[in-house]
């Protein structure tokens, strides 16, 4: 009956949410990286974008640095 779709809807949510939770552990945001990237080279970020290479998503930010040297650093989605 009623009680027993619920349960089951409940259920449901729980493993999507679990699921999204595996996920977003594992892989790392363009907004991360770039700020991790910024505060490793104490830079401002100017540009920050996701490229594919092969199997593999890459978060590519441009920085400059305080010596008004512009840096790309790569790292890859799935490096947490």
């Amino acid at each position: 009956g009623k009680e027993m779709r619920q349960k089951r809807l409940k259920m449901l949510c729980l493993a999507l949410l679990i699921s999204l939770m595996s996920v977003s552990a594992f892989a790392i945001t363009l907004n991360e990286a770039a700020k991790r990237a910024a505060r490793q080279y104490d830079a401002k970020v100017l540009s920050a974008r996701t490229v594919q290479q092969g199997n593999n998503r890459v978060h590519e930010i441009k920085l400059l640095t305080k010596k008004g040297v512009v840096k790309t650093v790569r790292i890859p989605e799935n490096s947490r």
